[in-house]
């Protein structure tokens, strides 16, 4: 009796200890769990389109394994190269918040993993939950590496909508015959645009419009009644996307792995680097029908495209027990989805604009209401001249096709800028004085000017921590207006404005949304126009800001932001581990 008493005893004061100290220490209560991952590169045989070729891949799949972790975990994977390309793999949209040299950039926070090489990347997810990406970044080569980030709420926390019955990745990627990387090799050389894709695919699959490829379908098997939770990434190389489903409505309730106030709508767009979480609610009653579900490119620039459309079927299941045949499928009529127009910029802005934080006590918008520091940059294209005696395929045989912001084309150094600036050898890697607005202002969306030259520099801006940060990023219309989407690593941002012209910064910023903007990590700018972003630069390191369409980014439409450590431990940027790799 006495022992089983000392025994009970014990307990309960252990029990008040654990209690105690989950509500002085609460994060404890949710603490997540660690994860690991092993992603082997290596070369595997795929077939589409009636071609088969060798593709670099991550784990013999394509597209690659799933990520799953919850708001919290930490995230270990292991990273072995068995291909001859260098290698590095970015975790698109996660914070990185004291994990810099885990945000794969090569050349920006790492040297690649070189052949026969291994790293591990280490981060955790604080703060997001939704669905993210990692795809190589280096190189063409996330054409075919790449694979969905799915995060789940922290255990016993609901998301901010009815649980869905089933959830489905749905990733939007870019097929060529050709190897990517003889492409962008050849139109770099040459100066000219890139040949472009053959296909676009959900899912790895181009679907049933294309010749030679109605085997290779995306199918989707829904129960009448029941809600579904689609999670969108589009991760193709050069193309944002219309996409829709045929006769269903859509409500949109997460961008960017950040929850947003749901809307409905019946067509949504979607640049690449951006993820969009869908609520699909299928049909109460077996409808008798399959639809087509289709994404194709919204395209505002003056270059070539690949003009075609992507489809996956929906399909019900039907109310007999007896599982129907592929051909009683086939006897259904199919019904296509509308969607706007390649070029339909209205769409893309009224769009964006739908997009709000959910901003209540639980999910708030902390939104920069005072602005330390302010920046204007242009972005779009521009050129270099060609290299003597070489015909070009630029704008003309004399140039070669560049692209920048505030007219500097980056170039990325042989070194690692974030091991640079670390150990304080920034000479001959970096400068400091990238302009913090246009060298030559002009009127950036009407006539161009004569001289469409570029300048050439590793040149990066420095922020103290927690500097909150304004950046207007404004298209331009040299070579052509476009929409440009713009990504930033290691920060989400939140759009506070947005408009077409030139920004006026006495009459736009009275306008600015500072209640319930939006927050995510890419940001298509208007074709033609202007967005308007606030930050704090919170988070110590090296980070990467550029166009997601990739053929920009291989032109030089790229810069980096240098962010400095604050006094306290938890604002510092630890050493880097022992496996980085070595350029």
């Amino acid at each position: 009796m006495g022992a089983s008493l000392l025994q009970s005893t014990a307990m309960l004061r252990f029990l008040f200890l654990v209690l105690n100290t989950l509500l002085v220490v609460p994060e404890l209560a949710s603490a997540g769990i660690t994860r690991h991952y092993k992603f082997n590169i290596k070369l595997h045989s795929v077939t589409r389109l009636c071609h088969t070729k060798s593709i670099v891949s991550v784990n013999g799949q394509f597209p690659g394994p799933r990520i799953i972790a919850r708001e919290g975990d930490r995230v270990v994977v292991t990273v072995v190269n068995n291909v001859q390309n260098n290698v590095t793999i970015h975790w698109h949209g996660i914070r990185q918040l004291q994990s810099g040299w885990a945000d794969g950039p090569a050349y920006v926070t790492q040297c690649p993993i070189q052949t026969g090489q291994s790293y591990v990347y280490n981060f955790t997810i604080t703060g997001q939950r939704g669905t993210l990406f990692w795809h190589a970044h280096i190189s063409w080569l996330r054409s075919t590496v790449y694979g969905p980030i799915i995060i789940l709420p922290k255990k016993n926390v609901p998301y901010p909508f009815a649980k869905p019955y089933k959830e489905v990745p749905i990733i939007f990627g870019e097929w060529f015959n050709a190897d990517p990387e003889a492409v962008i090799t050849q139109a770099l050389q040459n100066g000219g645009g890139p040949n472009v894709s053959d296909a676009y695919t959900i899912n790895g699959l181009p679907g049933p419009l294309y010749n030679c490829s109605a085997k290779d379908t995306f199918k989707l098997k829904v129960k009448p009644g029941k809600t579904y939770l689609l999670r969108l990434i589009n991760a193709a190389l050069n193309d944002e996307l219309f996409f829709s489903i045929a006769n269903h409505t859509l409500t949109v309730v997460d961008v960017d792995a950040i929850y947003v106030k749901p809307f409905k709508t019946d067509t949504i767009l979607i640049t690449p680097g951006q993820t969009t979480n869908l609520l699909l609610k299928a049909k109460p009653h077996f409808p008798n029908a399959t639809f087509l579900m289709a994404a194709r490119p919204y395209a505002t620039g003056r270059g070539t495209f690949d003009n075609s459309t992507v489809a996956g079927l929906l399909h019900y299941e039907p109310p007999s027990k007896s599982s129907p045949s592929a051909s009683s499928f086939k006897n259904l009529p199919v019904f296509k989805p509308t969607l706007p127009p390649l070029n339909d910029t209205s769409f893309a802005a009224n769009f964006t604009r739908k997009l709000r934080s959910l901003a209540n006590t639980e999910f708030p918008a902390n939104v920069p209401k005072k602005v330390d520091k302010r920046f204007f940059f242009t972005v779009g294209l521009g050129t270099n001249p060609c290299p003597q005696n070489q015909t070009c395929q630029g704008p003309s045989n004399s140039t070669k096709f560049s692209a920048s912001v505030n007219n500097v084309s980056f170039v990325l150094p042989t070194t690692a800028i974030l091991q640079a600036h670390f150990f304080q050898q920034s000479k001959g890697v970096y400068t400091t004085d990238f302009p913090t607005t246009p060298t030559f202002p002009f009127n950036y969306t009407g006539t161009p000017p004569n001289n469409t030259m570029v300048s050439n520099g590793t040149k990066v801006v420095v922020l103290p921590f927690n500097t909150s940060v304004e950046l207007v990023l404004q298209d331009t219309s040299i070579l052509g207006i476009e929409s440009h989407p713009l990504h930033l690593h290691g920060f989400n941002f939140f759009l506070v404005g947005q408009g077409f012209g030139n920004f006026d910064s006495k009459k736009d910023p009275p306008k600015f949304n500072l209640v319930d903007p939006v927050e995510r990590n890419t940001v298509g700018v208007p074709s033609g126009g202007w967005v308007a972003i606030r930050f704090f630069a919170d988070n110590p390191g090296v980070w990467f800001m550029h166009c997601h369409l990739e053929v920009h980014t291989s032109w030089g439409l790229k810069m980096a932001w240098i962010v400095t450590d604050g006094k306290l431990p938890n604002q510092k940027l630890p050493p880097p581990p022992s496996d980085l790799p070595q350029c």
